[in-house]
């Protein structure tokens, strides 16, 4: 069940199940930006990535002497959420763990997702609760698929993806080895990159300290804009189709969290990107996507 949000410019379908983004449509230049959920590339379009981001190494984790298994990218993105509030521009869900997953994560949470518009910009928020009588871990990402190219005279290759660094910080790059993450090294120019049919084929675009990233087309250029300022970590992905040619949609990926490193020891505790919540702490995040 897919509910309903809008302002003067977007129009936008948001479904309990995941509390997962399906369709956004601009009024003005109808324009409809989301991935369609096709499972001939990707039967998805906006997973929220919970409680891990990425890929476990041998898909397990270690935690207070015990071993669990989960895997990619966790459970959240798969449970139904409740209502919690609604306007005409507005719409917010929640999740009770209530016991349901502790046999792959040995934590009770509450989770929220607010979505709301301003203009041509949909801002998502995220509310992690830790309802436990100790530290939680935990990882948290998005996933959102935009449709490339948008317009029918258009081509993959008319578009590129633009970055902005965090001020004053080190722009690291990695790369994707049997879903594992390796160190690339510092990027010294983080240039416009032109999307080409090679350009996912070792996996998915990782880097840390990106504020900003753009998706554009350098021939009317109609695209999105993502903010996430301070997230620690983004990714940028497309797969492909039995043919090697590019799916018709590119994701960008704001992570507090990623995947294992390929040495890792498997202690959650000492995970790469992992975030911490003492007791009845609340984690909050916040990103902003424009369609233009």
């Amino acid at each position: 069940m897919a509910l309903e949000i809008q302002n003067e410019v977007l129009k936008v379908e948001i479904a309990k199940q995941g509390a997962e983004i399906r369709k956004v449509k601009h009024i003005e230049n109808r324009l409809d930006y989301m991935w369609t959920g096709d499972s001939t590339y990707w039967g998805r379009i906006s997973p929220v990535l919970f409680p891990i981001v990425g890929r476990l190494k041998e898909d397990q984790y270690q935690l207070n002497g015990e071993t669990y298994s989960m895997s990619q990218h966790g459970f959240l993105r798969d449970v139904e959420f409740d209502l919690d509030k609604h306007t005409t521009n507005s719409i917010s869900f929640v999740f009770h763990s209530d016991g349901q997953f502790r046999h792959l994560y040995p934590y009770e949470f509450t989770a929220y997702i607010h979505y709301s518009l301003k203009g041509e910009s949909l801002a998502v928020r995220w509310e992690i609760i830790n309802k436990n009588d100790e530290k939680m871990y935990f990882s948290i990402g998005a996933h959102p698929a935009f449709r490339v190219p948008l317009m029918e005279e258009e081509t993959m290759e008319d578009y590129s993806l633009h970055f902005t660094p965090a001020a004053n910080k080190e722009v690291m790059e990695y790369e994707l080895k049997d879903a594992l993450i390796h160190e690339k090294g510092f990027a010294n120019d983080i240039s416009a990159i032109p999307l080409s049919d090679s350009l996912f084929k070792n996996d998915a675009l990782v880097y840390s300290n990106i504020d900003k990233m753009k998706l554009v087309s350098n021939k009317t250029e109609h695209g999105i804009e993502v903010l996430f300022e301070n997230f620690p970590f983004v990714g940028g992905w497309s797969p492909y189709g039995e043919d090697g040619k590019i799916a018709p949609f590119v994701c960008i990926e704001p992570w507090y969290g990623i995947a294992d490193t390929y040495d890792t020891t498997g202690d959650m505790e000492k995970k790469l990107g992992v975030q911490t919540l003492e007791q009845g702490e609340t984690f909050n995040s916040e990103y902003q996507i424009t369609f233009y």
